[in-house]
């Protein structure tokens, strides 16, 4: 080989030729490799398999609904990796090793089993060695077959004081909602999180502001009346196949039919009563705009939870759960109470915890996070789980009576018809504009009878018909 002039550069030859008049195979071949790996270390990892964990209330099966990440994708602890929806909740599952994605175990709509794998994932050895039996060999591989990709999905921003503080007391950062920016968790996020499942009362955090009321002047006029709404045909496509189609119950339809073939074993009684919700309406408007700036949705619901609430502190009974042999009767301490909600997925009745040490702001708070969560698929299993009273709200949709089903281990059911614009005679025997609304109960006739039923609904009757009594009652 003629040659103009060698360098030498770190031990290793490189060559740089002006004429090259004979090479033969094998240095091309190095030259090649030489050049791969000149920067890219030999990686040693051992690859762990991520096992689905117990997720509790005596699941052992969820359906794979979504991916954010892929093989070859870098995560870290806590980062998102899958969602799995149960028959009765929809989880985020999150990484608990630093390491690189090397193999999926299922695709979208397959079955996962609790303690089978769900990926494999590569751990740097140096850092910690992961348990015996979930180390499998690996081949060595170049840094470059491997290099960091961005995750897809649903990421949580929080910092890593914050990503333990939640690791501690065993909160998935995924059911929290954080108020930061970009929605980034706070620490004040999780306090208040914790707040809500132990019932502890916080101090305010001195970021928020409180409005003063609007004067009686200066309130919001009454909303006019509003034109009858036209139900809209639905927006998806009709298709006539002629054939007959079988598919499989899952999901929040399994739990539905579980639930329900339970319930029925209850004997069941109804009660029915209007409210005049005329005084709470234009309270509710003279809210609205203080709530708005807070932040906050304010809608009838929180009324309705709380005077439910109140009137439970005087009848317990209805707060209650009895056992299979109808044998005790366990009196709940927290009031949670659940809100039948009608999602993309079906029925879902998550609740709001310990109704009794919270104010209806903090309800209406607690109700859009609820929502916002129900309506992305993205509920908990703690908020779906631990209902001791339940309430459900068809006037949403437009119905007026109903006959609730209760949800075992619950005693009692309330359903709210819509609010409509019903002439009424006042004290005089005048006619005027009221505001009514049906409510329909159905309560566990084992335990509870036709005159208790009565005297709660007549409490949280006169709490709704007079918000300002509630006042007297409020701790």
């Amino acid at each position: 080989v003629c040659i103009h002039r060698v360098r030498s550069c770190s031990s290793i030859r490189f060559i740089k030729s002006k004429y090259v008049c004979v090479f033969d195979k094998s240095a091309f071949k190095f030259s090649h490799q030489q050049r791969l790996f000149r920067t890219s270390p030999v990686s040693c990892g051992q690859i762990v398999q991520f096992k689905l964990s117990d997720i509790g209330e005596g699941i052992t099966e969820v359906t794979v609904k979504e991916w954010y990440v892929k093989e070859g994708d870098s995560v870290s602890q806590f980062d998102s990796i899958c969602e799995v929806q149960s028959d009765k909740a929809s989880v985020t599952i999150t990484s608990r090793y630093d390491g690189v994605i090397r193999k999926l175990h299922y695709s979208i709509d397959d079955i996962a089993f609790v303690g089978k794998p769900l990926v494999d994932i590569e751990i740097d050895a140096s850092k910690g060695v992961a348990p015996e039996e979930d180390v499998v060999e690996t081949p060595p591989m170049s840094h470059e077959e491997h290099t960091h990709q961005e995750i897809k999905g649903h990421k949580t921003l929080a910092t890593p004081a914050v990503r333990r503080l939640a690791m501690e007391n065993n909160i998935k950062l995924s059911e929290v909602v954080g108020t930061g920016k970009d929605n980034r968790i706070l620490k004040e996020d999780i306090l208040n999180y914790l707040a809500k499942q132990t019932g502890a009362i916080l101090p305010p955090s001195p970021r928020g502001e409180m409005v003063p009321p609007l004067r009686r002047t200066e309130a919001v006029p009454a909303a006019k009346d509003k034109a009858r709404k036209v139900p809209a045909p639905l927006s998806r496509p009709i298709a006539f196949s002629g054939k007959d189609r079988t598919e499989p119950v899952t999901g929040f339809q399994k739990a539905m039919v579980k639930t329900m073939s339970a319930a029925l074993k209850i004997p069941h009684f109804g009660y029915c009563d209007e409210i005049d919700l005329t005084q709470l309406v234009q309270l509710r408007e003279e809210l609205k705009p203080i709530a708005e700036i807070r932040g906050v949705k304010l809608s009838f619901m929180p009324f309705f939870i709380k005077a439910a609430s109140l009137g439970l502190l005087q009848y317990p009974i209805l707060n209650a759960s009895l056992d299979e042999n109808c044998q005790n009767v366990t009196y709940k301490a927290s009031h949670n109470i659940g809100v039948a909600m009608d999602t993309e997925q079906g029925l879902i009745v998550p609740n709001v915890k310990n109704v009794q040490v919270c104010s209806v702001f903090e309800i209406a708070v607690e109700l859009n996070r609820l929502q916002s969560l129900g309506s992305a698929g993205q509920l908990g299993t703690s908020d779906l789980t631990g209902g001791t009273f339940t309430l459900s709200n068809i006037g949403t949709i437009g119905g007026t009576y109903a006959k609730p089903v209760i949800l075992p281990p619950e005693v009692a059911i309330g359903a709210l018809g819509k609010i409509q614009v019903l002439p009424r005679f006042n004290g005089r025997g005048e006619v005027f504009k009221a505001q009514i609304m049906n409510v329909s109960w159905s309560a566990d006739h084992r335990i509870i009878d036709g005159a208790t039923m009565a005297r709660f609904s007549n409490l949280w009757k006169s709490y709704l018909e007079n918000p300002a009594s509630m006042l007297l009652d409020l701790k």
